[in-house]
């Protein structure tokens, strides 16, 4: 009995230590577990390109979730990282290419940028006693203003002395992935063996004892914020040098990321407890999600539940672990780090061997099937891209064709990371409608080296050889609607314009042919211009207040239907009877609105015909044969008498 006893107690015991080493590090876990899934579902995951795909992927939201775990291990929040990131990158490329500044002293501004920015996050909460929340959501809209108010809504070059911070070393090692072990190892170092690191473990324990204890407590949260704003430059840094410019929008819904990184890596919320190396994972496991989901064709909606539900957990994890009476993953002495190490090290071993062995699974799996066309959109959140699909899925379907769509939902840097998927999965061709097409240059350039042909779709790519073109010409339709609204007013009479999201070329083109197409009619008086974003709401909110100030008001020009829909909103029984609405793009929603008469006319840029010629020159460049470099799809207007037979 007494050795029955002793089995059962060690092997309690050693379902405990079990039990506890998965608690102590649920993070590494869970990503060994994604990474062998990955590998089982997906021949194209484990190979060398699309795992140094993954790295440069999740390099950005590690650089800025370091930055952020200084601040929740003292139990505040940062939400301005991505605005932060996007400023001090818009000041760099502004400095040195608009004025003249030297590169190394654009980038000292440009860090400076990020420590000002932090700086006055710590002295509005150290010293004026907002909550971290409220202060940081005030500089994530102040540094987005600034960056759009310097950059006029527009991209800016970045200087190439630092662009090459996108490049690889070699010729196959990313310099992002460099850059985030180079900022890794600064953060660890920092948190686990310098005076300020301990500082943020004692703030969040507990407050208030660190402060009895004799610890300058506002001082150490105004280095702290410092801190967070000086890896938000540095992330800023290299997201601008992946895509060659600056983007005003750059990094927008970044901080989440960054957030989420560092809780699916460990840290509490509550403070007290995170380190560097779980919240590398935390991102890589972000990256991980996204490379593999689009690789298994998972749809951008789907994605974005997936993503959440792993926050959901990652935080449940924390709460269980704390409830369990876990290891607290804060700083550590030196035998705690060396089991660390020493776990990392079997995790290593572990996953290696498991995904050696499912890889086996796809080595026969290379057979000649259908042709691969990977599609990424710059948002399916507007219905002129979901006709783009429509048109595009049909074809593909009709052809045979195997079609994976992705949505970039309006971020450069996440089409980059889409389209490097495509390029390491080795797709037949590559369809692309690019967010900015200045960004879109360095991953075209790649598929371009790696001889997969690349058809872009309604907006061109700038600095890049695409096989086709085909687009409706955005200037001239935004000359038509000019002319269209002019003439509907008799030549004279009183307009406001509805604008779209600035930094975007669909805005930057449409407005220069609404400008263009008005200095024929100098009746015509421009009372207010104002951008709406392409949204219907923001489109409703911004009409209303327009209508505030020029009740006068007799037309309106807006660059998408959405925009129109929602100014048809706010102007009520005023629509299509004292004021005339001209659209952009033709959806079934605005070409509705044109049948009841709310909607004077949309300038049709025929979506579903762009997304089915795209798909049509798409094969024949895979296969070898000629295509057309550009490829015009005329716009035509569409108003009540002729909307019965247009089609889209």
């Amino acid at each position: 009995m007494a050795t029955d006893t002793l089995k059962g107690t060690t092997g309690a015991s050693g379902a405990s230590g079990i039990r506890r080493l998965l608690l102590d590090n649920g993070a590494l876990t869970a990503l060994i577990v994604l990474v062998v899934a990955m590998s089982a579902l997906s021949g194209d995951f484990l190979t060398t390109d699309n795992l140094l795909n993954v790295g440069v992927q999740a390099a950005v939201t590690a650089i800025l979730a370091f930055g952020v775990t200084f601040v929740i291990v003292s139990a505040g929040i940062d939400l301005s990282v991505g605005s932060v990131a996007a400023l001090s990158a818009t000041v760099l490329a502004w400095s040195a290419t608009q004025h003249g500044v030297p590169v190394v002293l654009a980038v000292i501004l440009a860090i400076a940028t990020g420590i000002a920015a932090g700086l006055v996050n710590g002295f509005l909460i150290a010293y004026g006693k907002l909550p971290p929340f409220i202060a940081t959501l005030a500089m994530l809209s102040v540094a987005r203003g600034l960056s759009l108010v310097i950059s006029q809504g527009s991209p800016i070059a970045f200087p190439d002395s630092v662009s090459h911070l996108g490049d690889t070393l070699g010729g196959w090692l990313p310099v992002p992935v460099l850059v985030m072990i180079v900022m890794g190892l600064i953060a660890a170092f920092v948190l686990g063996r310098t005076y300020i690191g301990r500082s943020m473990y004692a703030i969040g324990g507990n407050e208030e004892a660190a402060r009895l204890s004799g610890l300058r407590v506002s001082k150490q949260k105004l280095a702290i914020y410092a801190l967070s704003g000086v890896f938000a430059a540095a992330a800023g840094i290299v997201l601008a040098s992946r895509l060659s410019s600056a983007q005003p929008q750059a990094a927008d819904g970044y901080e989440l990321d960054a957030i989420a990184a560092v809780v699916i890596g460990g840290a509490s919320l509550a403070g007290g407890t995170g380190k560097a190396s779980g919240t590398l994972i935390g991102a890589l496991i972000l990256a991980v999600l996204r490379n593999g989901l689009n690789l298994l064709s998972v749809s951008a909606f789907w994605q974005q539940v997936v993503i959440g539900v792993v926050i959901a957990l990652a935080v449940l994890l924390d709460t269980v672990r704390r409830k369990a009476g876990a290891t607290p993953v804060s700083g550590a002495s030196g035998g705690v780090r060396g089991k660390q190490a020493t776990t990392y090290a079997l995790a290593a071993v572990v996953t290696v061997a498991i995904v050696g062995a499912t890889s086996f699974l796809h080595n026969d799996s290379a057979t000649a099937g259908k042709p691969k066309v990977g599609l990424s959109l710059s948002t399916l959140n507007n219905p002129f891209f979901v006709q783009i699909r429509s048109g595009a899925q049909a074809e593909a379907k009709r052809l045979g064709l195997e079609l994976t769509v992705t949505d970039a939902q309006n971020d450069a840097s996440q089409q980059a990371n889409q389209l490097q998927n495509f390029t390491s999965s080795s797709y037949g061709a590559i369809i692309v409608n690019p967010v900015d097409s200045d960004a879109a240059s360095n991953s075209v350039k790649a598929a371009d080296k790696a001889k997969i042909p690349v058809i872009a779709v309604d907006r061109g790519v700038n600095k890049a050889a695409v096989d086709t073109l085909v687009a409706s010409d955005n200037i001239a339709g935004g000359e038509l609607a000019a002319k269209t609204i002019a003439e509907k007013l008799g030549g004279t009479g009183k307009i406001v314009i509805l604008q779209g999201q600035a930094g975007t070329s669909a805005a930057r083109e449409r407005a220069e042919g609404f400008a263009k197409g008005l200095k024929a009619y100098p009746g015509i008086q421009l009372l207010a211009q104002q951008p709406a974003d392409f949204d219907r709401t923001k489109g409703l909110d911004v009409m209303s207040n327009l209508l505030q100030a020029h009740p006068d008001v007799q037309g309106v020009i807006a660059a998408n239907d959405e925009m129109a829909l929602g100014a048809i909103k706010a102007l009520g029984s005023k629509a299509g009877k004292s004021v005339s609405v001209v659209g952009f793009d033709g959806t079934p929603d605005g070409l509705t609105a044109v049948k009841q008469g709310t909607l004077y006319a949309s300038v049709a840029q025929q979506p579903s015909q762009l997304g089915k010629i795209a798909v049509d020159n798409a094969l024949r460049a895979a296969q070898g044969k000629k295509v057309e470099s550009t490829v015009k799809v005329p716009v035509k207007v569409v108003t009540k008498e002729n909307v019965a037979g247009f089609t889209g």
